[in-house]
């Protein structure tokens, strides 16, 4: 198959830091050309990947109205000139619009919540020809309200990038890994490990001004260098694997409906359970008892860190191998992909 993949013109595919999405979309070229299959990317003008033909956004900013009309007349010219099978976009829908009544097949990928305004109006234009990915069956969810078919589809994980770490030392530290702020709950893993009398070593960055700020100087900072806990900065992806497999498991308390949060996953890779809440994707990927825990107050956070020296940590690694690797995630893309490009045939015999 001809397979056209759009990222968000912000960041280069792949990323040089971070950028989820980006890496998804490097990761599903990868494997497509491997498989066999032509692959175009619409991107970052940055961005260095295996893709068969590269077309340039030529406006950077996804909220900018300027930009959004430039980057919809640029996709429009690269379907012409690529002639692709079927569109795969995990840019904005809008891009999509002058191309929505159009019978070639298109798969609209969202890694956050979708609107229900853009949805609902594309499924109306586009009928049968788009149909919708989320990162997990809670964005599917709230998707399906405003119509259309979605398909749950997680991110993946280069576990070439992990080493499994069958055990770790007895006074293993805990890890906070993510941005530190309010909904990550950053406050609530200090708390646990002070009262469990546990290390914890937070990673990620933080913002200095604003409630993220106002969050950091004041629940976060006073309690750094004291009772083991420590800052240790943001970290690349080798800093990442070695901050993780190191740990006794990671907890990150989230205070919000998480879409997917792919660093739940790196975790697992590791073999290092995590502790989190049971809110948004989170029971999609935690599965409590097994390869971590999902908790709802400090004490249950407590429990839950008293218990993870039983866990298994092989059954961690063995639920990404299984659930969200990148050839078994980038295997549904491709059966979606077969399947979707089949209405475009059968539009075709209905019209002859």
């Amino acid at each position: 198959m001809r397979i056209l993949l759009t990222a968000d013109p912000e960041l280069p595919v792949p990323p040089t830091l971070y950028g989820g999405i980006e890496r998804i979309v490097d990761l599903l070229i990868t494997q497509l050309k491997q498989r066999g299959h032509t692959v175009g990317l619409v991107a970052h003008r940055d961005s260095n990947t295996l893709a068969d033909r590269q077309f340039v956004w030529k406006g950077q900013r996804s909220q900018d109205k300027l930009d959004a009309i430039q980057n919809t007349l640029l996709l429009k010219s690269a379907i012409r000139d690529f002639q692709p099978d079927l569109i795969h976009s995990f840019s904005r829908i809008l891009y999509l619009l002058p191309l929505l009544r159009s019978t070639i097949p298109k798969i609209m990928s969202y890694q956050r919540y979708p609107s229900a305004r853009t949805t609902s109006w594309a499924v109306k234009l586009a009928g049968e020809s788009l149909t919708f990915t989320g990162c997990s069956e809670y964005i599917c969810r709230a998707g399906r309200a405003s119509g259309g078919i979605w398909h749950p589809i997680h991110n993946c994980v280069e576990l070439e990038k992990y080493t499994f770490r069958p055990t770790v030392d007895e006074d293993a530290p805990l890890v906070f890994l993510s941005r530190i702020e309010r909904i990550k709950g950053a406050h609530t893993a200090i708390e646990a490990a002070r009262r469990s009398n546990r290390r914890l070593l937070i990673a990620g960055n933080y913002s200095t001004t604003g409630e993220a700020g106002q969050y950091w100087r004041e629940e976060i900072e006073p309690h750094l260098g004291k009772d083991g806990i420590e800052y240790v900065g943001a970290v690349n992806d080798q800093q990442k694997n070695e901050l993780l497999g190191q740990a006794a498991a990671m907890i990150v308390p989230i205070e919000w409906d998480e879409p997917f949060g792919i660093v739940f996953t790196e975790a697992l890779a590791c073999g290092t359970p995590v502790i989190s809440c049971p809110r948004g994707a989170l029971p999609e990927i935690v599965r409590p008892g097994i390869d971590g825990f999902l908790i709802d107050s400090i004490e249950a956070a407590c429990d839950a860190i008293a218990q993870v020296s039983k866990l298994d940590r092989s059954k961690c690694r063995q639920r990404v191998e299984q659930c969200f690797a990148a050839p078994a995630i980038v295997t549904q893309y491709e059966q979606l992909y077969q399947q979707h490009a089949q209405f475009k045939n059968l539009r075709q015999k209905q019209q002859c």
